[in-house]
């Protein structure tokens, strides 16, 4: 009896441990992730604590990862705005100019003239008789006669020949008619060669009598150093002016109300015959950079190199700067430079 209960209590204990061994390989051949040796961990139960918790972690991970991203955004819209304020501070702050030692700002062009706009004294003068080509600065002597001709309410209409010209243009076409004082307008403020030619045309007939015309008040008013064969001041042989010229003629386009009131505008818009508008932007940079300027016209070709006449104000203070032949890195800095300093001294 006793070896028989022996032999059952043995018989007991070998199935457990067998049935033990039996689940540690069992585990031990379990299929793992790629690449994971060791035992296998089971999963635990996930309490609400547990639960909340990882919503926590998994809130905070994707606040970080929102920081970052704002972070980068943010540093990226900056870096934007920190760009745009250096492009706007250079469109309305002049870089650095040299000063000779009477405190003159020095200048690159090849003549120069400052004059009072009322009293008609000369401030500074470099060069100021050299006869030079003037481009399209002489459209001021252009403008002058058409406003003081009067009757800018009354049609012009278009000629054929009045769009024979290149190569800035505002595309008027043959037969479209329009308003004195738009065209007018237009030309002060975009300078297109094509109204430069259909205003003289209207004016005295032809461009030939035009020129007749702007030459007699050239002689009117001093200026008797030019000559003018057109209106636009495109390069023809026997055209020239002088910085002093021009000025004398500057001083008496500013004298017209009519001129003052377009040559102030940054931009304009303008109505074709059609209905069709366009915006048209004033070439005279110094509008948009400089609070003090208030006109007046630009001018380049590869003859004249970039030209400016430039007028400002301030109370009890007219002037008016004529650069003619400078480079198109310099000559908004020179001319701004002169109108500060003519106003200011």
């Amino acid at each position: 009896m006793w070896r028989k209960r022996t032999l059952l209590l043995w018989a007991l204990l070998s199935a457990f441990a067998l049935s033990a061994w039996s689940q540690d390989a069992a585990d031990s051949e379990a299929v793992r992730p790629s690449g994971v040796s060791g035992p296998i961990r089971k999963a635990k139960a996930v309490t609400a604590r547990d639960r909340d918790r990882d919503t926590d972690n998994a809130d905070a991970e994707s606040k970080s990862a929102r920081e970052t991203k704002s972070s980068k955004s943010s540093h990226a819209s900056s870096h934007r705005k920190r760009a745009k304020a250096k492009q706007d501070t250079q469109d309305t702050i002049p870089a650095p100019t040299e000063f000779t030692p009477e405190g003159i700002p020095k200048t690159t062009a090849a003549s120069v003239i400052v004059v009072d706009a009322n009293s008609g004294k000369i401030l500074y003068e470099k060069n100021a008789d050299q006869t030079r080509p003037a481009a399209s600065t002489q459209k001021l002597l252009t403008a002058l006669i058409v406003a003081e001709s009067g009757f800018l309410d009354r049609p012009v209409t278009v000629q054929p020949t009045d769009t024979m010209v290149d190569p800035v243009k505002l595309n008027i076409k043959a037969g479209d008619t329009y308003q004195r004082i738009d065209l007018l307008r237009a030309l002060l403020v975009k300078s297109p060669n094509d109204v430069a030619r259909c205003l003289a045309r209207d004016n005295a007939g032809s461009i030939e009598a035009f020129a007749e015309v702007m030459n007699r008040r050239a002689q009117q008013l001093g200026a008797v150093h030019s000559h003018f064969v057109n209106p636009n001041g495109l390069p023809m042989p026997g055209q020239y002016s002088s910085a002093r010229d021009l000025s004398l003629i500057a001083r008496a386009a500013y004298a017209n109300q009519t001129i003052r009131s377009i040559v102030c505008l940054p931009q304009l818009v303008f109505r074709y015959a059609n209905g069709r508008t366009r915006e048209l932007e004033n070439t005279n940079k110094l509008l948009r950079r400089v609070p003090y300027c208030n006109g007046m016209k630009t001018g380049y070709t590869d003859a004249a190199g970039k030209c400016l006449i430039a007028s400002g104000t301030r109370p009890g203070r007219d002037v008016i700067v004529v650069v003619l032949g400078d480079s198109s890195s310099r000559v908004w800095r020179d001319a701004s430079a002169l109108l500060s300093w003519g106003l200011l001294m």
